[in-house]
């Protein structure tokens, strides 16, 4: 189904956007599961629950550390929490269109929001490690290359910002699309069951457009973010 983007204008005519309306919902409710699945940790853990976050915890962790080196957690402290924050955030904005929500993913601004803060945090990691002599890398192999090197660092950003966007909106107007011919078939072909129409058709590809492609590509951005700040670091 065809979705138009809202917005929310006040008396002064600052207007908010659905996107951003949307995202403020998805950090509210990450905020309040954390905020309850949390609240009664003990040291040992003898709840389901504790027991499945320690899991999760651990395997983000042990994620981290196989990207980025065992020592991460010495040389960035906040970098599992980044690395985690990202990932849910990502996650869910791509899965809450099978709410009816508009994915904070199908908008641009979004996404590049996103890659600046990847390569925010790759230069400022890079600094810290290296100095000015981090910069150096854009002389290197040979002077020669300076152009180009300066271009594949505007290459970061651009690509960061455009996989995500244009894989999430690509499965967004395909579904679009596939609702709108559903409903003309069902006009020509009145005897034809609804419920075959709109479920048995759309399901497997909203699990692919919707499920696994959004957790591909949150599990991409988040692997990239984590080999580039490596790179910038080593």
């Amino acid at each position: 189904m065809q979705k138009t983007q809202w917005i929310i204008t006040f008396a002064n005519g600052f207007k908010i956007s659905e996107t951003v309306v949307t995202s403020w919902m998805i950090m509210a409710g990450l905020i309040i599961a954390a905020l309850l699945l949390t609240r009664n940790l003990k040291p040992v853990p003898t709840s389901k629950v504790q027991i499945m976050l320690e899991y999760v915890i651990v395997s983000l962790r042990n994620l981290v550390h196989s990207n980025m080196g065992e020592d991460v957690e010495k040389r960035m402290p906040n970098m599992l929490a980044y690395i985690g924050s990202l990932f849910l955030f990502f996650i869910c904005s791509n899965l809450i269109g099978l709410l009816g929500f508009k994915s904070p993913t199908t908008d641009v601004d979004t996404t590049l929001a996103w890659a600046l803060m990847t390569v925010f945090l790759i230069y400022f990691e890079g600094m810290k490690a290296k100095g000015l002599k981090y910069w150096k890398g854009l002389l290197e192999p040979i002077p020669l290359l300076l152009p180009l090197n300066i271009v594949s660092e505007f290459a970061t950003p651009i690509s960061l910002t455009f996989r995500p966007f244009g894989n999430i909106l690509g499965g967004t107007v395909i579904m679009g699309l596939l609702y709108k011919f559903l409903g003309y078939i069902s006009t020509l072909i009145p005897n034809v069951s609804i419920p075959f129409l709109q479920l048995v058709i759309p399901v497997p590809l909203h699990l692919y457009f919707d499920l696994f492609s959004g957790c591909l590509q949150a599990f991409i951005f988040v692997m990239l973010t984590m080999v580039f700040v490596s790179n910038a670091t080593e």
